[in-house]
């Protein structure tokens, strides 16, 4: 089988940041990337649940909420995907990412689908603090990001098999 586009960045060399994956047609799927790949530190299951809940949340109930196709996380646990229209562009997603992590790094109150065993699969695995936490080690990654720097870097893209 065809290895798949994200098996094909060089995961030694990728850092936390906000690139673009990949573009199929009008969808664009971006990678959030929070924790640096294969260090040892990976976002524990009940943050990410948390963070997951009201980033998609947010996400979904923004005024780009036509644009959202889907927010999920990464099964190695080290970020998310975020897959929009191209009718975003990149400062309002990176715009929009940053505002998100300062809404749940701000969060109080009762988690949005997680009460019940009915609104969520596995409704007992959640740590707001520790998704708060995330995002604010994420907000502080995306202070000084820009449009340039969206794009993976050569080392990242250039990835030849052992």
């Amino acid at each position: 089988m065809e290895k798949i586009a994200s098996f094909c960045i060089n995961h030694d060399y990728l850092m936390p940041g906000l690139y673009v994956s990949r573009q199929d047609g009008d969808v664009i799927t971006y990678d959030l990337r929070m924790v640096k790949p294969n260090q040892g530190s990976y976002l524990e299951d009940d943050g990410l649940h948390s963070f997951e809940h009201l980033f998609a949340t947010y996400m979904r109930n923004s005024k780009y909420r036509d644009a959202m196709l889907y927010v999920g996380p990464m099964g190695c646990r080290t970020g998310f995907y975020l897959l929009v229209r191209d009718s975003m562009s990149k400062a309002q997603v990176l715009e929009l990412v940053q505002d998100a992590c300062q809404y749940i790094a701000a969060f109080e109150g009762v988690l949005p689908g997680a009460s019940t065993s009915a609104e969520c699969g596995n409704y007992r695995c959640h740590d707001l603090d520790k998704a708060k936490a995330y995002a604010l080690a994420y907000d502080e990654v995306l202070a000084s990001w820009e449009e340039s720097k969206m794009e993976y870097p050569l080392e990242v893209r250039e990835y030849d098999e052992v």
